[in-house]
């Protein structure tokens, strides 16, 4: 008997969890995926296009090539290329006879576009960084350290109703303390649970993640405004007709008043305008779904930890409207699965008790672990008759 004790004294040592020590929870991720990937893409798709376009100016030269007449020198060619790269205007005559201009400058400010739309992008993420990070991981940090703490409260105690079933010659004893244990709720965890209720009724993180979120729905709005209004204007636009009497062909009169130039980088233009267009029409979709995240609870992680003890934060139904700061930290708990250990013991437990044919007497760790240890996890019948005769 003394051998069974002690194998299942061994048990229930590996079963708690190693205290930590050093750099606590150094891989905190404190972004969820799905926002992780939507910064990569919106901040670095606009920076990747930028370097497609500079790198298309480097290796082209002048990214327009105007027809000048044959009798022009080469620095006069120079000069009319230069000369209507700055202007950049298109003169068109309309029907009657007038010339009206249209402006080509989306073709000079397309890098300098894509950064600003870049450093926009980024802006939802620096005002995560600094208005709800920190927070947040005071948040995670506290609740996970007491998740684990309280998990190694129910092991210690199955540990001390093991000892006193050791020590004691009168099973009655036992049974009274793992009574007392269920009943009285000795391991309350009013902290935890108010803490987590506070939470609830707290709104300064959801409300900058759904701040976050808006910003990038409404800096990519901008953007379709701005590629729709701009680009789709000039956007097939290849050749276009450029008035070079300016500077020192003002006195010229035997050049025409308009050139025709054609516009060298006009592909890498489309490229860029159908890109954009694609990647932010693919994020949207993205945006919103995290955005509905936060309208439902996400109830798996908490029901988990059912199993503790006098832990009942659902079975109270202290859940109510989803769209608070608890929400968001369960979100986040989720997302920083490995650092909470009592997760994966306590899901294996939930998972061997749905399989057990005594689900009726098992209702927390604590009756499953002392089922594993080799105790009864109910009152034998004799014992429990005898206290019936006892107490008529």
């Amino acid at each position: 008997m003394s051998l069974a004790h002690t194998a299942a004294e061994y048990m229930l040592s590996d079963a708690l969890l190693p205290d930590r020590k050093g750099p606590r929870l150094k891989a905190l991720r404190l972004e969820l995926p799905l926002d992780r990937m939507v910064k990569f893409v919106a901040v670095g798709s606009p920076l990747l296009l930028m370097s497609l376009a500079f790198a298309q100016e480097f290796s082209s030269g002048s990214p327009i090539s105007c027809f000048c007449p044959s009798n022009f020198s080469i620095r006069q060619a120079a000069y009319v290329d230069s000369s209507c790269w700055d202007s950049l205007v298109h003169h068109e005559q309309d029907e009657s006879g007038h010339y009206k201009m249209k402006s080509l400058w989306p073709h000079k400010v397309l890098p300098y576009s894509l950064l600003a739309l870049a450093v926009a992008m980024y802006l939802p993420v620096l005002l995560w960084q600094y208005a709800a990070v920190p927070a947040l991981s005071s948040d995670l940090l506290f609740i996970i350290s007491e998740l684990d703490k309280s998990y190694n409260r129910a092991i210690r105690l199955v540990q001390h109703m093991l000892k006193i079933r050791q020590e004691s010659s009168d099973p009655h004893v036992f049974w009274d303390e793992l009574e007392k244990a269920r009943k009285e709720r000795y391991f309350e965890f009013p902290l935890l649970e108010r803490y987590l209720a506070c939470k609830q009724r707290s709104h300064s993180l959801v409300a900058t993640y759904l701040l976050r979120n808006s910003l990038l729905l409404l800096f990519t709005s901008a953007t379709y405004l701005y590629l729709g209004h701009f680009h789709l204007d000039i956007f097939f636009q290849e050749e276009f007709s450029c008035s070079i009497k300016t500077g020192l062909l003002h006195d010229e009169t035997h050049i025409p008043d308009l050139i025709t130039c054609r516009l060298t980088s006009l592909s890498v233009f489309q490229i860029v305008s159908l890109s954009s267009v694609a990647i932010y029409t693919l994020l949207v979709p993205v945006i919103i779904y995290n955005l509905t995240r936060l309208c439902r609870w996400d109830k798996r992680l908490l029901s988990i930890y059912e199993m503790l003890p006098a832990f009942d934060l659902l079975s109270r139904k202290m859940l109510g409207c989803p769209i608070n700061d608890l929400n968001v930290i369960l979100l986040f708990l989720r997302a920083n699965i490995s650092e909470l250990i009592s997760f994966s013991w306590l899901s294996v437990l939930c998972a061997l008790k749905d399989m057990t044919t005594q689900k009726h007497n098992i209702d927390t760790v604590i009756d499953f672990m002392t089922l594993l240890a080799g105790l009864e996890p109910s009152k034998p019948k004799h014992l429990a008759q005898g206290m019936c005769d006892e107490n008529p």
